[in-house]
């Protein structure tokens, strides 16, 4: 839970936004798609080519709501890949996505058991009340796991 949780505004001009998807610009379709589907069983929703690039939408396993949307084709310089969590937090802009799971420990003992490495975690901040974790694709995008801390 957050520190504060104000009440919904459903008069804002902007009460319909809502998460939709993430771009994460990959070189390579191919092992972009099967990294995700390997090591987080996510599901390729939809396909299609524009502007030379490969646009592909990937889901969770269990959840329609909010994809990946890779861009993949060459052209783009590649991020350096995160060695540690607070080797990346030297610039500004996007850090990183975040999915909520029941068990950040099961979560990653699975995910090391599929070798992806861990780059921090798990810890807690109890002022949030959350337990997280880290870690990252072959491409260097962070991505965070949480789960509320048990009261």
């Amino acid at each position: 839970m957050p520190l504060f949780s104000p009440a919904p505004d459903v008069s804002s001009p902007f009460a319909s936004m809502g998460g939709d998807h993430v771009g994460v610009r990959v070189a390579d379709y191919d092992a972009a798609v099967a990294w995700y589907k390997e090591k987080l069983d996510f599901r390729l929703m939809g396909k299609t080519e524009a502007s030379g690039v490969i646009w592909a939408f990937l889901a969770p396993p269990n959840d329609d709501r909010f994809m990946i949307e890779l861009a993949a084709g060459p052209g783009a310089q590649d991020r350096a890949t995160p060695k540690d969590l607070h080797g990346t937090l030297g610039l500004h802009g996007w850090h990183h996505l975040c999915f909520r799971v029941d068990s950040v420990d099961d979560t990653l003992e699975e995910l090391r058991r599929r070798g992806v490495p861990t780059l921090a975690g798990p810890m807690e901040v109890a002022e949030i009340n959350r337990r997280f974790a880290f870690f990252a694709d072959p491409w260097g995008n962070v991505i965070e796991l949480t789960q509320p801390i048990a009261e």
